[in-house]
């Protein structure tokens, strides 16, 4: 926790209750009594916060009327406000008119405090360029919807189209967190239906309802051996490694990038890259591996071998 957030805290703990022992300020805060002594300290003497020490009550307390006043500035360097800007911008570039509405009153407070310190907001646009590739529109009252059941725990009933066999289905989930991949918004969550552990793309979710119901709450561990252990955004434990030999020119590139947290690598004598990393379904897989053209060889295992081979066959074959 930075000192700012540190600093914000004691004046939310302060105003819970009547007075606040140095024991629960650095249990809450996860400090030592000598931090605990300093930000004290800062906050009496140079932020000119009013708090006293109640020796009856054996704790801290803000001065009788103070509780509901604002406490002196944000004490960020321009550093630290240009980053805060920065993130806001990205945000809203991340997904317009998802996550932008909602931050329109810090990016206001963010702007005042930007001219108070001699920089200019609109800079920070005109300086960051975010170029999104393959985005599909998602419906903001859809997320808005599916991001509000999911941070309060409630069960979903969604629509979903299934683009791979072209067929919608109704189902029950409980919703257990959002995911943004490769520049679209995805859902893990639990599928009543199949009874598991499933992803569902927002954009294809054609109508849903937010039910009363509380939701069924598996456990990030169970939810990462489901979803997380093999390569991509499809489901399901791992059931192959993928090995694959890249030439020399395009190492250069995919040596620096990360394709799956367990894979493993290693450059051989004629500079080409192997690369190896567990997966579930193939379908995406070897999207990207076709991507990269004769610059890859699919190495292992024999039935991904074939299907990357027919699918360049049959893609020469448009072309004769």
């Amino acid at each position: 926790m930075s000192e700012v957030v540190r600093l914000y805290r004691y004046k939310s703990l302060l105003c819970q209750r009547v007075a606040v022992s140095a024991e629960e300020l650095m249990a809450v805060l996860e400090v030592s009594r000598a931090t605990v002594k300093r930000d004290i300290a800062k906050l009496r003497d140079q932020l000119h916060v009013p708090i006293t020490f109640n020796r009856e009550l054996g704790g801290y307390q803000l001065e009788q009327d103070q509780t509901e006043s604002e406490l002196p500035g944000l004490w960020f360097s321009q550093e630290e406000i240009l980053s805060l800007v920065t993130i806001q911008h990205l945000l809203e570039q991340l997904e317009p008119g998802l996550l932008g509405a909602k931050l329109q009153p810090l990016q206001k407070r963010l702007s005042q405090l930007m001219d108070k310190h001699g920089l200019a907001s609109q800079d920070v646009a005109r300086r960051i360029r975010i170029v999104h590739a393959g985005k599909r529109q998602v419906v903001a009252k859809s997320f808005e919807l599916v991001a509000a059941a999911t941070f309060a725990s409630k069960r979903l009933k969604i629509w979903h189209f299934n683009r791979q066999n072209g067929i919608t289905t109704e189902r029950e989930v409980s919703p257990q967190r959002l995911v943004h991949y490769r520049d679209n918004w995805y859902l893990d969550a639990w599928c009543h239906l199949r009874d598991d552990v499933r992803n569902f793309s927002i954009d294809a979710i054609t109508k849903l309802e937010v039910m009363d119901t509380d939701a069924k709450v598996v456990s990030a561990k169970a939810i990462d051996q489901a979803l997380g252990n093999s390569y991509g955004i499809f489901n399901g434990a791992a059931q192959s490694w993928a090995k694959l030999r890249f030439t020399p020119e395009r190492a250069r590139w995919v040596a620096g990038e990360t394709w799956h947290p367990m894979q493993e690598s290693a450059f051989e004598e004629d500079g080409s890259y192997v690369l190896s990393f567990p997966y579930a379904d193939d379908r995406e897989l070897i999207g990207d591996i076709m991507k990269f053209g004769a610059d890859v060889q699919v190495l292992a295992p024999p039935g991904l071998r074939s299907k990357v081979q027919k699918g360049f066959l049959e893609a020469a074959a448009k072309y004769v």
